[in-house]
């Protein structure tokens, strides 16, 4: 468990990383508004099931539906790892963009995604990153 737990951290952080790239791309470019999503979609995944992996093993919490993001986003900021009811939102918006097939509400939410959510998912690092501190 403890490895397979750390390996997540390391994978949200990686996936971050790749997310950042979108930072300075140009949308209209090939790929660009699909590897955006893709990259959004994979971080926000793997950081709920951070926030799971942390709500168990570090919190002691287990009254919640551990399948569920929705009900881990809500402990999450229960216990203070997340600040803001954005992920909420971030959520919607990664269910919309999984049945998205012609890309339209991708290129409606790219901005908001490298703009708003981006740094979200970089204050949830910073926020969480003590608990992976050897």
């Amino acid at each position: 468990m403890e490895n397979k737990y750390i390996n997540r951290y390391h994978t949200f952080c990686l996936s971050l990383k790749n997310l950042e790239k979108s930072l300075v791309a140009d949308p209209r470019a090939d790929f660009v508004l699909e590897g955006t999503v893709l990259n959004f979609s994979l971080t926000f995944d793997i950081s709920w099931k951070v926030m799971k992996d942390i709500l168990v093993k570090e919190l002691g919490v287990l009254d919640f539906a551990l399948g569920s993001p929705r009900e881990t986003l809500r402990q999450a900021f229960a216990n203070g790892m997340i600040d803001s009811d954005q992920w909420m939102q971030m959520l919607r918006v990664r269910n919309q963009l999984a049945h998205d097939y012609d890309g339209t509400f991708a290129a409606e939410k790219f901005q908001d995604i490298i703009e708003e959510y981006y740094p979200l998912f970089e204050r949830f690092k910073e926020s969480v990153g003590r608990y992976y501190q050897q």
